[in-house]
């Protein structure tokens, strides 16, 4: 169990100097800024423990917020996304698939899992723009770099993703 904490909360910390220390520093066209941090919640085994999932996305978030200058909307977010996190998992796993199913290509087929990153990246991207921009005024702005970041981040999550576990 301390094992399970300890890879968990570098994984975590890998994902928050990625974003801080790389990703935060580019915006592509003056819109587009990955938040490939989302992915970590794809490291959350379908058993595991739904409370202590959003706990973690909160803490992640949290730690992104404070070194992001974002108050709360990645945190937000993220918690929004663990939320909805394993009733996503439960509809896109095989039928067959035992409880202690970790999401990645092998396990649960390239396109399920290529969804499964998409919705949950979506949801992520929604709920953050969404807080950020919290009007109607600049929607055009919004939603070019809503759509701009979530390509920019699920790019980066896909390669990132076949590097860490092959083909």
């Amino acid at each position: 169990m301390i094992v399970v904490f300890l890879k968990r909360l570098l994984l975590m910390l890998g994902w928050v100097a990625l974003q801080v220390l790389v990703c935060n520093h580019i915006h592509l066209l003056g819109y587009a800024t990955p938040m490939p941090y989302v992915a970590f919640l794809a490291s959350f085994a379908l058993n595991d423990n739904r409370i202590s999932n959003m706990l973690w996305a909160f803490v992640l978030g949290l730690l992104v917020d404070m070194f992001s200058n974002t108050p709360g909307e990645a945190s937000a977010s993220l918690v929004l996304a663990a939320f909805v996190q394993w009733p996503l998992f439960r509809a896109m796993a095989p039928k067959d698939c035992p409880e202690d199913l970790v999401p990645t290509y092998r396990t649960m087929g390239r396109w399920r899992h290529v969804r499964y990153l998409f919705v949950l990246a979506f949801v992520h991207h929604t709920a953050f723009y969404v807080l950020e921009s919290f009007s109607f005024f600049h929607i055009e702005e919004t939603l070019i770099a809503f759509v701009a970041s979530l390509a920019l981040s699920l790019v980066l999550i896909f390669t990132l993703d076949s590097l860490r576990h092959g083909k």
